[in-house]
């Protein structure tokens, strides 16, 4: 939200112009590395997505461990999914990151991304 009101406020101070310019330096950088041609969705989605378009569980999270401080701790998640014969690990600074992370190391290690 504060993003958004310090571009308005350049916007509405100058010109759009300007505020595209200000946009763009401070993005340019994660703009220039996005590729189109790759989906935006996240892990966790495609990994279900490919379960459910062949008729399979969904995937199983289940988190093994926390350690560290409460404002600084590292989640270690396990990702159980149909036709793999192990686990999937993913390790984050949140359980989401971690659950993003079993879950891609899951489509990787059904071949679905490299």
């Amino acid at each position: 939200d504060a993003v958004e009101a310090i571009i308005g406020a350049i916007y509405l101070d100058t010109d759009m112009d300007t505020a595209r310019g200000f946009i763009l330096s401070w993005f340019k950088e994660r703009l220039d590395k996005l590729d189109l041609n790759e989906s935006m969705k996240d892990s966790k989605t495609r990994l279900q997505e490919f379960l459910q378009s062949r008729r399979l569980a969904l995937p199983e999270y289940e988190l093994m461990n926390v350690e560290g401080e409460a404002h600084d701790q590292t989640f270690y998640i396990d990702c159980r999914v149909e036709g793999l014969k192990k686990a999937e690990k993913g390790i984050g600074s949140s359980r989401r990151q971690a659950e993003q992370e079993a879950a891609k190391n899951a489509l990787i290690a059904l071949q679905v991304e490299k």
